[in-house]
């Protein structure tokens, strides 16, 4: 399979990360959001919506959307909880991730870090969002080692993609400790270098 990515996007990371936990073998093609490379003809016939991840088969078959990606890859893996409610939890947190963390956490760092925006440039609700997303993780995490049951799920790999980039978006995770060794401790389990300046 072909993995089309931005190497910056945690959306495209989370792939990633399914595809090397797993041993899956692809082949990655780089494409620079940044450089508008996501809005050539020949992007957009094979993805409409002009965003990536994308993935191409072998046999020419193409999805994109990054948790509908995690979840094809990952069938009969142990990422995806047997337990038909741990199950459940697992998709509240991907639909969860995708409405209300990705929507704070990754835009703030895109404004901040690579947009390069000054605060006064950024909306003031911004962060807010972002302290009430690292808080609601915060609390969930006390006394839990992942998002859902006791081992990694696609839960825990759709939120550390954007989370442990947290200080790209001026995000200090000292102050919510449980989602700081959260981080460390999905990292370690992914053997990705720890991305915490």
């Amino acid at each position: 399979m072909t993995i089309y990515g931005d190497s910056i996007s945690g959306n495209c990371l989370k792939v990633k990360f399914v595809a090397d936990r797993l041993g899956l073998p692809y082949d990655w093609v780089e494409v620079s959001v940044l450089k508008g490379e996501t809005r050539t003809p020949e992007f957009l016939a094979m993805n409409p919506a002009g965003q990536v991840p994308v993935v191409r088969f072998a046999d020419n078959g193409v999805l994109a959307q990054s948790n509908a990606i995690m979840l094809h890859l990952a069938q009969n893996s142990d990422l995806i909880p047997d337990d038909a409610f741990e199950r459940a939890l697992m998709f509240q947190w991907l639909f969860w991730e995708q409405y209300s963390h990705e929507t704070a956490i990754a835009v703030l760092r895109f404004h901040k870090f690579y947009l390069k925006k000054s605060d006064g440039e950024i909306d003031p609700a911004l962060p807010v969002k972002c302290a009430k997303v690292l808080t609601l993780m915060n609390q969930h995490l006390e006394g839990r080692s992942h998002f859902v049951g006791a081992k990694l799920s696609l839960a825990d790999i759709a939120l550390v993609a954007y989370t442990r980039f947290s200080h790209q978006a001026g995000l200090d995770l000292k102050q919510y400790p449980d989602v700081r060794a959260w981080v460390r401790r999905i990292e370690g389990e992914l053997t990705i270098e720890h991305a915490e300046a």
